[in-house]
């Protein structure tokens, strides 16, 4: 089933001789349930494209569905609950509250939104997270693995219908990153997440079921992650 289609979407800054297109004409379509990744080399514009699927930046042109909805056919206050209930984001760099503890950070999104915290889905989250011994510590209490995790944990909270993560791993070093991805991976299979992943790490991109390339603004799919390796593999085979 479909939850997130994109029709024709560009992003330019500037005008005129000044102009510079950072996405042109992206098409993409992603079932619920999927974890996408889409990679590409600083400046590609996969950035911009994920604040595009997010609600966060307008396009220039073209269209973003969300279940079928056009987000951008919404003004800017429907846009915002849009945002709170129907996306969670992870940044590299955490974006927590210092002055919120733990909890406090991950049930954010829901005292935003004036909703009453499901305090099962929290303790669930705080259990698979791992952060029961630091649930009530600041941020600057905490590890950037564990940043990280608390970072997640806020972006899961709504249960929202899509995960964008912006390099969620490329702050950490290589065995936190390699936990954090083995949350998203664990949330994906445990709750039908539907995830998208930007990221300048091929071999990160290949742990997600499809890849999505960001080249000069361009956006191609290269296949699936899986198959593309096996392929990789038989290539090299071969050339012994």
């Amino acid at each position: 089933m479909e939850i997130l289609r994109t029709e024709n979407l560009c992003k330019t800054y500037g005008k005129n001789e000044n102009a510079v297109e950072a996405v042109k004409n992206a098409c993409m379509q992603v079932g619920k349930g999927d974890f996408v990744a889409v990679v590409g080399s600083s400046g590609s514009g996969k950035s911009t494209l994920m604040h595009m699927l997010g609600g966060v930046d307008r396009p220039t042109s073209g269209k973003v569905f969300v279940e079928n909805e056009d987000i951008y056919a919404m003004n800017d206050d429907r846009l915002a609950v849009f945002r709170r209930r129907q996306v969670g984001l992870i940044y590299q760099f955490y974006n927590l509250i210092p002055v919120l503890n733990v909890e406090e950070n991950i049930t954010l999104p829901c005292e935003l939104d004036g909703r009453e915290v499901d305090k099962a889905r929290l303790e669930e989250l705080i259990g698979i997270l791992g952060l029961e011994k630091v649930r009530k510590h600041l941020p600057n209490e905490l590890s950037g693995g564990q940043q990280q995790r608390v970072a997640i944990g806020r972006a899961l909270i709504t249960r929202p219908a899509i995960l964008l993560a912006d390099e969620p791993t490329g702050n950490l070093d290589t065995k936190n990153g390699n936990e954090i991805m083995e949350l998203l991976k664990a949330s994906n299979r445990k709750y039908q997440q539907t995830i998208i992943m930007i990221t300048h790490n091929l071999e990160l991109a290949k742990q997600a079921d499809r890849i999505f390339v960001m080249e000069d603004g361009v956006l191609r799919e290269s296949g699936n992650a899986r198959e593309e390796e096996e392929q990789g593999d038989a290539g090299t085979k071969e050339t012994k």
